[in-house]
């Protein structure tokens, strides 16, 4: 009885979480929404942070990294417009659960998590949940994976001097690729499309996110 009381106050937090910090704010891709409203945030975090896991803000995971604000991880979603046949390039697993929402959204997610630590803690949480189209790799995201590409959107959950050449390379034509962009105190989230070969960017919001580490990203 105390398990299923504990499951529906967080289904309640989780609804609460899509209205008034997604839906209230602009979010309108209703696969995104509905994404999010299933995606348990809480079994992502330690336990000591389950009580703050639908709070708008990040939260402190394993490595001295963090897991994005709920708003920022909704926002980049809507600007790759996903479709459910997508062949998703996640670059910076972290904590699993965008990979677990990008899962909920397209037909395979290939996500590269530069940690190991992060990487066994994150698939050991997707595969508890029922994941079973994503597939995690220790590796350099910035490099990418250019043996699975040509990927249909990218998505980069690490900020990076530049878009590295390496990804924008792996994206299919007429693909998307968000992506924070910029020096380590303080970025702007871009979407890049890529036309005839060549990008076209669109600047979207300021951010702030963990510097992406790699041979085209920032030196560790």
């Amino acid at each position: 009885m105390d398990t299923e009381i504990h499951r529906d106050r967080f289904a309640a937090e989780r609804q609460n979480m899509v209205d008034s910090q997604l839906r209230a704010r602009g979010i309108r891709d209703e696969r995104v929404l509905a994404a999010m409203e299933r995606v348990p945030r809480h079994e992502f975090v330690a336990e000591r942070f389950h009580d703050r896991a639908y709070e708008d803000h990040p939260l402190p995971i394993a490595e001295g990294q963090t897991i994005s604000q709920p708003y920022i991880v909704a926002f980049m979603l809507e600007s790759l417009a996903l479709e459910p046949n997508a062949k998703v390039l996640e670059v910076g697993t972290g904590s699993g659960y965008q990979t677990a929402v990008l899962a909920e959204l397209s037909s395979h997610v290939s996500s590269i998590e530069r940690l190991p630590r992060l990487a066994q803690e994150a698939q050991i949480t997707l595969a508890r949940l029922g994941y079973t189209n994503a597939n995690i790799i220790v590796g350099d995201g910035s490099q990418g994976l250019p043996e699975a590409a040509p990927f249909d959107p990218i998505i980069v959950a690490a900020a990076a001097p530049r878009v590295p050449p390496a990804l924008f390379e792996q994206l299919a034509e007429n693909g998307r690729m968000v992506i924070p962009v910029g020096p380590a105190d303080a970025q702007e989230l871009q979407l890049i499309r890529k036309l005839n070969g060549r990008p076209i960017t669109l600047r979207l919001e300021g951010c702030r996110f963990v510097p992406l580490i790699g041979a085209q990203g920032y030196t560790g």
